[in-house]
């Protein structure tokens, strides 16, 4: 039969209540000097009685840990008269080889620091797969992190439907990635070739005109601080160290895709010689964006496949709200948001994405058109990350400490813009308005 761990739980805490209570009464008459006679024999019966809730209560513990692993293999196992379910019915299951056990991040920090601090031992830290349990125990190194949690900031990270989502990945498990840039297009005289040939005649010869290239990776951390009291809250918890946590690495990652200045962090297509700006009008007023200002730089983004879009200041959306080509809205916004498209709404006919990467109103990228296919990414194969956390850093503090690292590198493909099939003007995966 299931045990009630609710009924259990709270029956140990009456008798560790009621077992306080004897043992304060006990210590005030221990602590007379003149004790009588009367007091003396009470003294004898409250020793004999605290020591009955003392085992009581020791007891209820052993049966409370009996009954959560009961649980805990009873989804696992699907075992109805355990409590379980039968494991066809089974949704969204604990896989104890990725989890270790535990529902989310912020349960097993919290039997982390418990056995550190004052060496409860939570189950499923001993019983997790090798590879999850502790390092020499609540003195050792710590505790490693289930494969789960690892990868799950990571997941938040470079999800799909962001930023960096959008960028080529270039996976490698090393702390740099070579990879292959192929800057020749179709219409170039270098490069693969496409020829027409007459009947009988030899075909020419083409082939690829590569260059290698080296990415750096360069570490990116988030470092966070829990007090006793968040960690006291497993549903803030949770919230800090991966939402938040997951929020500020994409950030910052993003941030130097577009603006990395390549020492110590990715090269951003802003500061890359891939970047082509279209200037302003003559005669233009400061702080604008005209009809001729986008379609000038729609006509310079180059398009072969990827995802082209747009990316703007959300300073810029009053102006760019009115701008009309003939009696059609360049901007369009999504009155009934589809799922998966753009809250930005859509700018002559693709995805437009408000950020605060771009550049305020005014400013050279307050507005791009730009491909992040475009864009390579060097990330560490399979979700690499050095996940650490430590109660000994700000110990009087009373405080933990949870530190993720990360290594990423990128730079465009193309190390300056490519010239066009017909015309003069260049094209480039990013494109951005003069500073006005």
């Amino acid at each position: 039969m299931k045990k009630d761990l609710k009924k259990l739980r709270q029956a140990r805490a009456d008798k560790a209540k009621a077992g306080k209570t004897k043992l304060d009464q006990l210590n005030a008459l221990l602590d007379k000097s003149d004790a009588t006679d009367a007091e003396k024999a009470q003294i004898t019966t409250l020793e004999a009685e605290v020591a009955t809730p003392e085992k009581e209560v020791a007891d209820l513990a052993g049966e409370i840990t009996t009954g959560e692993k009961v649980s805990r293999g009873a989804p696992l196992f699907g075992t109805p008269s355990l409590g379980g379910r039968a494991r066809h019915t089974v949704v969204n299951d604990l896989n104890p080889e990725r989890t270790g056990g535990f529902h989310n991040l912020a349960e097993f920090a919290v039997s982390v620091r418990n056995f550190q601090v004052n060496g409860q031992m939570d189950p499923r830290l001993g019983a997790a797969p090798a590879g999850f349990q502790q390092n020499q125990g609540p003195g050792g190194e710590g505790v490693l992190v289930p494969l789960e949690f690892r990868e799950q900031i990571w997941s938040m990270v470079f999800d799909d439907g962001n930023l960096l989502g959008f960028c080529n990945p270039e996976p490698t498990s090393g702390n740099s990635v070579g990879i292959i840039k192929d800057e020749t297009t179709p219409w170039g005289a270098s490069g693969v070739q496409a020829e027409w040939r007459a009947e009988g005649t030899q075909m020419a010869a083409s082939k690829a005109a590569v260059t290698p290239a080296i990415m750096q990776l360069h570490e990116l951390y988030a470092f966070v601080l829990a007090t006793q009291e968040v960690l006291d809250d497993a549903p803030r918890l949770q919230n800090r160290i991966t939402v938040q946590a997951a929020n500020a690495i994409r950030w910052k990652a993003f941030e130097a895709v577009v603006t990395g200045d390549g020492n110590g962090k990715p090269l951003g297509f802003m500061n890359s010689g891939a970047m082509v700006t279209v200037g302003k009008e003559a005669g233009q007023a400061a702080d604008t964006i005209n009809v001729p200002n986008v379609l000038k730089m729609y006509s310079r983004l180059l398009r072969q496949g990827g995802r082209p879009m747009w990316l703007a200041n959300s300073d810029t959306l009053p102006q760019l709200g009115q701008l009309t080509i003939g009696n059609v809205p360049a901007w369009l916004p999504l009155n009934q948001p589809l799922a998966g498209a753009p809250d930005g709404g859509v700018f002559l006919g693709r995805p437009m994405i408000f950020n605060e990467h771009s550049s305020t109103l005014g400013d050279v990228g307050d507005i791009m058109a730009v491909d992040l296919s475009g864009y390579a990414l060097a990330t560490k194969s399979g979700g690499g990350i050095d996940f650490a956390s430590s109660i000994h850093l700000f110990f009087d503090y009373n405080i933990s400490a949870f530190r993720w690292i990360f290594r990423l590198g990128g730079q465009p493909y193309l190390s300056k813009p490519i010239a066009p099939a017909k015309g003069a003007a260049t094209k480039s995966h990013f494109v951005a308005l003069e500073a006005r």
